[in-house]
Formats: structure tokens, sequence, C-alpha cells
């Protein structure tokens, strides 16, 4: 494994990469999406342990959409037994997994945990146990605060997080060592990724800007329901083409794997 240095403007090729490749097999990457985000919920609905569980199965499900992204770049419809088929691993590769899972949920919980200091857990509890969120709710002072913390605490975590289920499926990477090289990687890489997140960044205000005008002549035509189906769907599928993208930063930000069981990039 090596690392490699790629320039800003390939932050924003990793976006076109990931519309291109979306756009191949549109519905069969948004169905894997829905899929593992339907077990994720099934799993988290689990009383007691079913929210860790759900946390610590994320890394394996960005895993299976970069698989499904390679596999359409590739030519081949990313199904989910294809996928399934393609991810499965040797025994060490198994347990790097769960640890990976495991510190992913713990460090997840940790970022909550300290955003309780801020409003006295009621974000926490919202995003681990649902719930109504009204309007009072978001505009108290505390909640806001707590929202803020969270997401500047999220960036590191993902940073640490971002090739580490790459590192581990491709390379063959201890959990720990995944982690570390992870940050590693996107540190050296910064440039690529703030182009990365500004390009998705404009794409999301577009999309808003543009759910929002075609919700609008919906509710008007047809009614809420359609203006509310539309808007579903079309956050699913900007969430696959996000999750599509992922894969192309791995792709050059690391020297092409050699091992022969595992999808090539």
């Amino acid at each position: 494994m090596k690392l490699r240095i790629a320039t800003a403007r390939q932050g924003v090729t990793w976006v076109q990469d990931g519309f291109k490749t979306f756009k191949t097999q549109a519905l069969a990457l948004t169905s894997l999406f829905f899929l593992s985000m339907m077990v994720m919920s099934l799993i988290g609905a689990i009383p007691i342990a079913g929210t860790f569980i759900a946390l610590a199965l994320l890394p394996v499900s960005t895993l299976c959409m970069m698989i499904g992204a390679a596999l359409t770049a590739q030519g081949t419809r990313p199904t989910l037994p294809v996928v399934l088929a393609a991810l499965r691993v040797d025994k060490e590769r198994r347990s790097s997994f769960v640890v990976l899972g495991v510190f992913y949920a713990l460090s997840f919980l940790l970022v909550l945990g300290f955003s309780a200091l801020f409003d006295g857990g009621q974000f926490a509890r919202l995003n681990l146990m649902g719930g109504e969120i009204t309007r009072e709710i978001v505009e108290q002072p505390a909640f806001q605060q707590a929202m803020f913390a969270t997401m500047l605490l999220y960036i590191p975590l993902s940073l640490l997080f971002w090739h580490a289920p790459g590192l581990i499926y491709w390379h063959r990477v201890p959990a720990i060592k995944a982690v570390f090289f992870s940050l590693i990687a996107c540190s050296r890489n910064i440039g690529a990724f703030t182009m990365f997140g500004l390009a998705w960044m404009a794409v999301g205000i577009g999309f808003g800007i543009g759910m929002a005008l075609l919700s609008a002549l919906l509710g008007t035509l047809l009614g809420a329901w359609a203006a509310a189906a539309i808007a579903i769907a079309g956050s699913l599928m900007l969430a696959t083409m996000f999750l599509t993208s992922v894969v192309f930063s791995f792709r050059d930000c690391f020297e092409a794997p050699e091992q022969a069981d595992s999808v090539a990039l």
C-alpha cells in the first residue's frame, strides 16, 4: 500500500465520476443504498443493542456502496447478491471489520455524549431514539450549540473512517492502522477533499433549491403527497450519488491493490 497525493482539482473529478457512475446504474445503486438503510433501520429498532449494532454496521454499509460503484465502473450491474458475493472475505478481514465497526460506534456515541454537555442530552436522544423535532426545540440556543458541536467533531471522525473500510477490504490493513492511515491520507490530500466538500455543498444547495421549486409546483398540481414522494426519491438519489463518489477518492489516494480476490478499482 502506497499513499498517493491528489491535486485539488481531483476533488471535483471525484464528484463528476460519482455522477457518471450513478447515471450508468442509477436504479441498481439507489436500490442498494435503500436496502442497506432498511437493514440498518430494522436492526436499529432492536431494543437495547440495536442502535449500537446499526452504528457498527455503517462502515460495512459504506463499503458495500464503494464495491457497488467499482462494479458499475467495470460494467457489472451492482445487484445485492453480486455485492454480497464480492464482500465475502477471509477471517482476518472479517475480524478487522468487527473491530472497525465497534470503534466507529463507540466514537460516534462519544461525540453525541459530548454534545450532551450543552443541552443535557436532548440532541443525542433525538439522534439515537428518534422523536419529533419541533421548531421550538430547534430554536433553543442549547440545542443549537449541541448540534454545532456534533457537526464540528464529526469532521475529524469522518476523516478517521473515510478510507478505513477500503483499506481493510482492498489492502488488508488491520482496523486500527486503517483508521490511522485514513486520517493521514485525508490530511495529505486536504486540498482535494476541500474541493470535494465544496463541490458537494454546491450540489446540495442546488438540489435543495430545485426540490423546493419542484415540490411547490407538484404540491399545487398533484397535492402534498406527490411533492413529498419526489423529495424523498430525490434525497435517496442524492445520498446514493455521494456514496458512489467515495470510491474514487479512495482510488486516487492509494496505489491500486494487488489482491485478486477483491473487486478491481
